[in-house]
């Protein structure tokens, strides 16, 4: 199964939204990525890991995504623990635009998605979302009108 292996840090400073969000909250900028994440893999069979440096503030708890924050390390110390002690490293996708990070991934065969394809894939998602909503809450209001003037649904 590939596994996403998300520098959560270097993911919010790559986005326009994020970043202006983490000005005045860091810990929002935490909970919407991760949110972003879980829906845009939400249907997907991925494993996800988002690293944060820092510590834990308030949980996040998102569906099929693990969560770590570095504490007093940076996280792309953990990043790279985690590539070197995964069995299957062809699996691993890292996203990160972090060129020492890419490179070290690349190096363990691992596969690598630029921070800024990655949001793009998320604000893509977040779009097919809201467009998918609006025309099923259009779709609800015609069929309450083809019921007030007695039409098949």
């Amino acid at each position: 199964m590939k596994h996403y292996i998300i520098d959560g840090n270097n993911v919010i400073g790559k986005s326009k939204e994020l970043t202006a969000i983490q000005k005045k909250d860091k810990s929002l900028s935490r909970e919407k990525l991760a949110f972003k994440a879980g829906n845009y893999f939400r249907d997907k069979k991925y494993k996800v890991t988002i690293h944060f440096d820092g510590f834990k503030n308030i949980p996040i708890n998102i569906p099929n995504i693990t969560i770590v924050y570095s504490d007093t390390k940076e996280a792309d110390s953990n990043i790279r623990r985690q590539i070197e002690q995964s069995k299957n490293p062809r699996q691993l996708i890292l996203v990160s635009s972090d060129h020492a990070l890419q490179n070290f991934a690349r190096a363990c065969t691992c596969e690598v998605l630029p921070s800024e394809d990655f949001n793009k894939l998320l604000n893509e998602q977040n779009d097919n979302d809201e467009e998918n909503n609006k025309i099923e809450s259009m779709n609800k209001e015609i069929n309450e009108f083809k019921k007030l003037f007695g039409l098949k649904e």
